[in-house]
Formats: structure tokens, sequence, C-alpha cells
């Protein structure tokens, strides 16, 4: 069906056009568009509205080989013991451990913490 159809405009809120959609849906409205099934012979006029809103971090990407920061406290014996075992080394300035991803990667509470770069 959508396939068949051509969109004609994409409004932003506020537009003429969106006025009664923004009146109805608030903030939630990102935009509308217009769409025109020639085969059907009709318009057909979408909203795209915000349903759910919550954080998201996107995931890291790196290579085995990529040297990544840490942060882990002090107090914090099993995190700082698991990355003495991977081979990190302490940056006392920093106070951020080094450590070859590599050998953490698949354990999410360390991924967790790597520092973006």
């Amino acid at each position: 069906m959508l396939k068949d159809m051509k969109t004609q405009s994409h409004l932003k809120p506020g537009q003429k056009g969106t006025k009664q959609l923004l009146e109805k849906y608030g903030d939630s409205l990102l935009c509308v568009r217009y769409r025109y099934d020639e085969k059907r012979g009709v318009r057909l006029k979408t909203a795209e509205i915000i349903v759910e809103e919550k954080p998201f971090r996107p995931p890291l990407r790196y290579r085995d080989e990529d040297v990544v920061s840490v942060i882990v406290s002090f107090t914090e014996n099993i995190l700082r013991n698991k990355l003495k075992a991977a081979g990190g080394r302490w940056d006392p300035e920093k106070k951020v451990w080094h450590v070859l991803y590599g050998s953490i990667h698949g354990d999410t509470e360390l991924e967790e913490r790597i520092l973006p770069d």
C-alpha cells in the first residue's frame, strides 16, 4: 500500500496544515505528511508522534586492540580485580584504568564504564 503512494508534503509542527494536529498532540507531534494514492484516488494525512521517551546511550564502537579508559572507583574491589586480571593499568593522574577493549569485551559492567573519547 505505501509503496504505491507518493509523499507530496512533509510539514513541521506549526506550519499550515498541522495546526489541528498540533492542538491535539502538542509537543508530541514530530511531523505531518500528505500522501497520495493514485490507484485508489485518495489523499492521506499522517502524523508522526512521540509515544515514549527514555534515556538512550549509543553503543560504543571499539576494536579489540583499542586501549580504552575505564572509570572504576577505589572501593569497587571486584571490578578493580577484573581490570587487573585483564591486564589493565591504573593511571593515577587521570584516575582511570587503561585496558585493551578486547580483554573486557562482553563484560557489560565494565563496558558501561568506558569513558567516551
